[in-house]
């Protein structure tokens, strides 16, 4: 994914991370298929079709993360695939398999399969320091490493959802990465300081 004019997926597109690195990835000279949830909402989509490069490189797709075959259409033809898309939800959750887990790992296992499927070169998969820590039992005067992971088992007797949605997807893609020889690469991004203008223009999308 280094070459200008190659076609790539933004998963999460309408979102403060996607649409900065879609606004990036035109500019650049790339074609994007970008995911929203919803075609016939402005609030996703306006903010996207009014960057530079957009009217003739910009492809919208509507996706359901657990809608295999609207993400597999929205994967071909792509070289590469970011993945970002994944609720984002910290207050109280009524039902955590539902509104977090089951979007987050195997909406992250459908963007993988269909990516191995249609021949894509390399997956970016954005994690989240949330798949670091809380992790108790590592040692507190040891820095944080590639092995250091957020405890599952304490994350469930907390209810802490989130973090367990993200570390179980991150897992999961490491282990498809492994098993099936697909490039993936994770970043694992913490609290996001916006210092320039927001090419998002709601609150909800800066969070996503």
């Amino acid at each position: 994914m280094s070459h200008g004019g190659e076609t790539v997926c933004v998963t999460g597109g309408s979102g403060c991370i996607g649409s900065w690195l879609i606004s990036l990835l035109l500019d650049r000279g790339y074609t994007v298929h970008a995911t929203v949830k919803d075609l016939n909402d402005e609030k996703e989509t306006k903010h996207l079709q009014a960057l530079k490069g957009a009217e003739t490189r910009l492809h919208l797709h509507q996706i359901d993360l657990l809608d295999y075959d609207s993400i597999s259409a929205a994967i071909d033809g792509c070289a590469g695939v970011f993945h970002l898309a994944s609720p984002c939800i910290v207050d109280e959750v009524q039902d955590p398999e539902k509104q977090l887990l089951d979007p987050a790992i195997k909406g992250t296992m459908n963007v993988l399969t269909a990516s191995k499927e249609k021949g894509v070169k390399r997956v970016v998969v954005t994690s989240s320091i949330s798949a670091i820590t809380p992790s108790p039992k590592w040692p507190a005067d040891v820095l944080k490493r590639e092995d250091c992971w957020t405890d599952v088992e304490y994350c469930k007797q907390n209810g802490f959802w989130y973090p367990l949605s993200k570390t179980l997807a991150e897992k999961a893609a490491w282990e498809f990465a492994k098993e099936k020889g697909l490039d993936v690469v994770v970043v694992n991004p913490g609290l996001r300081h916006e210092t320039g203008a927001l090419v998002t223009v709601t609150l909800c999308g800066i969070g996503q």
